[in-house]
Parts: structure tokens; sequence; C-alpha cells
């Protein structure tokens, strides 16, 4: 009689037993756990002494072994969950950021005549590197190298007109437990970021967020650092440590093929919250749980640190607060917590095979509505500690600050047409529209909105173009606080802030299963409000910005 069969006679209800698998130690020594004191390889002691665990603390572990994801799993992110729901109807490659990039990479895999399954690099321009990716996969670990380059030039408006470039490096591993030591819906991932180039939004066009979602300031850093574990049947998954969150929350997956950091993690939280919160390139310590009832139903909620550099909300060093730790491993939580909630609904589901669909599903969509608070102290935009006003030149400087801040937010991502079921051409519209508070914020109310044609041409099924528009509309206590300034400099030229628009029209090209080149075009109407040029004295004018985007995945 083994330890478990004595175990389960002391309880009413038997404990499930586990097939036994020896695989010895290196040069077959036998050794005992000192948890459970049996002899059994790494894997299987583990959840041995889980067991004897469960049976000292009074449940069978057996029983809840259900809890663990125990069938195949469905794609493992957000984003590649998304582009089944959708029919495949969205991009190749996610641009809100390079960990969004990332995860709408579908790591592929080909299944043996053993029905083991086996990697397939055929998306990688290093391919197998030898045999060392498929030896670490072997034991459930990934390695993803990818590669951003932009080239960008402004032609028109702005406060000058240089070329610009723009680098990003982005190793990442990934580790699947079960594969790893059995512990099944067990994930682990790691990843750094190498950025350099120079910012052409900072430096000549003075807007509110930047043309490209992949602009930082110059650093070598930690990014993410978390680990997920999914449960009941991957119904429930938990993710806790370093996150970046625009990577599940608040994001568009049409509105995800667009540069312009303003399609992806939206206007208004890039600006009013502390660097931007727990968004690119900047992560926080956070735990997430998003529980899935349904296949068409995700309820999302996370709290992180609202601050991920620590430090006060105006920097004049450093404005984006991406210098203040550049290595990324700041792991700040002094200040206050960020509470961010989303619940997503999919309509018509796709079926996996389309060219088998004996009846048409209808076209696809998804639906969100969230919100967020923070509990952090934020800067009045117009009044001073003292209830004076900021512009006035008796003001110490200091503004008034208030607890907490907020916003609400809806997402539509919907399918509007396609010429046949079988067709890989499709046109889907997105609509994002975000609303908060005024009077500690610069941006009031956003919304962005566009067209996304998949397979715009024969033979070129993974390419999308687009068009889209948006806007952010100055809060008023900013507006006022212009109108202030105008009365205390009489004669002094003074622009009232107005509304930001932008406009990107853009082509996303898979050249090879490792490339994607993406050119685009953008024009920006009222940069940042209509803010002052300090060059010519006048508004900065209105700015049209060519770029060329390319990712290889090595």
């Amino acid at each position: 009689m083994d330890m478990i069969d004595s175990l389960s006679r002391k309880r009413k209800t038997p404990l499930k037993k586990l097939p036994y698998r020896y695989n010895a130690y290196k040069n077959n020594d036998q050794k005992s756990c000192s948890g459970c004191f049996l002899d059994q390889s790494k894997t299987i002691c583990f959840r041995s002494c889980l067991l004897v665990a469960g049976a000292v603390l009074g449940f069978s572990l057996g029983d809840a072994s259900e809890a663990f994801a125990s069938d195949p799993l469905p794609p493992e992110t957000q984003i590649q969950r998304d582009r089944e729901k959708l029919g495949n109807s969205t991009l190749v490659v996610s641009q809100t950021d390079p960990a969004a990039a990332r995860d709408s990479r579908v790591v592929s895999t080909t299944t043996s005549e053993s029905g083991e399954d086996k990697l397939d690099t055929s998306g990688n321009l290093l391919g197998d590197m030898g045999g060392l990716r498929t030896w670490l996969y072997k034991y459930g670990v990934t390695f993803n190298l990818q590669e951003f380059d932009e080239l960008w030039g402004n032609v028109s408006g702005g406060t000058s007109g240089k070329p610009a470039y723009i680098g990003v490096t982005a190793p990442s591993i990934e580790v699947d437990l079960e594969k790893l030591i059995g512990l099944k819906g067990g994930r682990f991932n790691v990843s750094a970021l190498q950025t350099r180039g120079r910012s052409i939004s900072a430096e000549q066009l003075s807007v509110y967020n930047p043309v490209s979602g992949f602009e930082a300031d110059r650093s070598t850093r930690l990014f993410e650092l978390w680990y997920q574990q999914s449960l009941f049947g991957d119904k429930l998954d938990i993710k806790i440590g370093q996150q970046d969150l625009d990577t599940e929350f608040l994001i568009s997956d049409y509105g995800a093929l667009y540069l312009n950091a303003n399609f992806g993690w939206p206007m208004a939280p890039s600006v009013n919250l502390y660097g931007g919160g727990p968004a690119w390139p900047l992560a926080s310590p956070a735990i997430r749980f998003r529980y899935r009832p349904t296949n068409q139903l995700t309820f999302m909620f996370a709290a992180a640190a609202d601050n991920p550099s620590g430090h006060s909300f105006y920097n004049a060093d450093n404005p984006t607060n991406q210098s203040v730790h550049k290595d990324g491993a700041n792991f700040n939580m002094r200040s206050g917590a960020l509470l961010i909630a989303e619940l997503q609904y999919s309509i018509n589901p796709q079926p996996e095979d389309m060219s088998k669909a004996t009846e048409d599903p209808g076209l696809p969509g998804i639906y969100r509505l969230g919100g967020f608070y923070d509990t952090g102290r934020f800067p009045d935009q117009r009044y001073d500690t003292n209830g004076g006003l900021l512009a006035s030149p008796d003001s110490d400087g200091n503004p008034m600050m208030h607890r907490g801040n907020w916003m609400i937010y809806g997402i539509i991502d919907q399918m509007i047409w396609r010429p046949s079921l079988s067709s890989p051409t499709s046109l889907g519209i997105f609509v994002r529209p975000t609303g908060n508070g005024g009077d500690r914020n610069l941006v009031s109310f956003a919304i962005d909105a566009g067209f996304n044609l998949k397979a715009p041409f024969p033979e070129r099924e993974n390419d999308t173009l687009g068009l889209a528009w948006g806007m952010g509309r100055t809060s008023s206590r900013q507006r006022a606080y212009d109108r202030d300034l105008r009365n205390f400099n009489l004669g002094t030229y003074q622009p009232i802030s107005h509304d930001e628009h932008h406009i990107e029209l853009t082509y996303q090209a898979q050249v090879t299963p490792w490339m994607v080149l993406q050119p685009d075009l953008q024009y920006i109407v009222n940069p940042s409000r209509g803010v002052l040029n300090p060059n010519t004295g006048r508004r900065v004018g209105n700015e049209v910005v060519f770029g060329l985007h390319s990712n290889i995945t090595f």
C-alpha cells in the first residue's frame, strides 16, 4: 500500500490515483522527496505533494483537479481569442505595442503520427535555430524575438520637418508549466525591451499622443514578468506580476491596425494618468482576473499600481516619466491603485472552418463596456493649492490636488460585409468612445472610429487596408485656464484650446511569413489642442506625417 492509498483510507472520499510515471534522475539514482517521501520524478512528486497537502488540510485535490484546465487550451492570448471570434477578419499583427504584436503572433504547431505536437517555425526568420527552438518547446519553453523599425517624416506643420527613426527589439520567453512540471494551465512570461531612435512626436509634432505606438525613450529595460494560472476548464484565469494592461483592456481589435498611439491605448488615459498608466512601455505590478462563463461572454478585472515610475505627476526633466527607472525594475507600489473592469460580449460565433459551414452564422462582432477608477491624487487644471488661479502671477504654481479619477468607455468591433462565407475578404468597423471628468484631466472626451478591409486584393489574404479618424476634446477646466492666461498676459498671443483630430490611412502587408511592412499616412488637426509654436509665436500648424513600419519575427 502506498502513501496515497493509506491517506485515501482515512477519508470518506478516496483520493484519485495519479498515473505513475518514473523518470530517473541523473545516473538513475532515485531520491525521495522531503515533502511527501515518495520516490518520484520531479513532475509527479510535485503533484504527489499537492495530494498529501490536500489530505492533511481536509480536501481532495484529486476532486479539485478538475479546476485545472485538462483539455487542450483554446488560443492563449486575448488577441488570439478575439481573432477567432471575429472570423479571422482581424489583422496579422496588432500594432498597439510590441507586447500586442507578440500576442497576435500565433505559435504554430503540427501534429505528428504519434499525436505529439511539434513546433512550426516557418514564421520565424531564424527558423528552428539549429534545433534549439524544438528542444526548448519539448519542455514547454517558447523563445520569441521581434524587431520593430520605423522611419517617419513630417512634411507639413509641426515645429520642424526632419526625418526620424524609431527602433524596438523585444525578446520574450514563455513557459508552459504543464509541459515543464505538469502544472496544468500554468504559464510564465518574461520580456524585455531595447528602445532607440528619436521621438518625432515629442521633438517635432507637439501632439497629445505619439503618431506611433512604438515610440519610447531610449532604454534597455525589463518589460513584463508575470505568472498566469487557468482554472475550471479554462473558464477562469488569474495573472499576477508586472503587466502591460493594454494587451487586454481598452483595446479595439480592428483599431489595433493603426500606428497612431491614439488607436491603441486611448488618448484620455495616456495624458490623464501618471506616466500614461500601466501601458507600453511602462508595466506595473498587477493582478488580473478573467472569467469566461460561455464562449461569447467574458468579464475581466484588474488591480494595478497606477504610477509605474513612482515619480510625481509632472516631471520637467522627463515629461513621459519613462527614464526615471531605465531598467524597468522599479515595481512601484507606493502610490494609488488603478482598478479597471471590462465586460465583453461576442455575437455570431464563427465555425473553425468556414469552408465546411452548412449555413451562414451571421456577421461576427465583439462589444465591450468598461471603466476604471484610480485612487491616486491628481492636479487641478485651473486652480492652485490656495484656490487661486494658476495663471495668475501671484499663484505659487502648485495645483490643487484631487483624490481619485475615473473613466468609462465602450468599444464596438463589427464585421459589416463579406462577399461569401469562404472568402477571406471582409469589411469591419470599429468605434470606441471614452469619457471622464474635466476638473483634474487634460482630456475629457475622446472617440476613435474606422473601417478595415481585409484581403483587399487577390492573392493578398493576410493584408489589411484601413482608414480611421479620432478626436480628443480638451477639458473645460483646461480651456478656462487658457482664457485666464490670456487675461493675465494682455498684448501677448495666447491660443485657446480646441479639439485635436487625427486621420490615418494605412496598409499592412505580410511580405513573408516572418515580415510585415506597413506604409502609413496621417493628418493631424490642432495638435495638442492648438498649442503655441515657440519658433513662430503662433499655433502649431496642422501636420502631414508619412511613416513606414516593419516588423520582423526572428
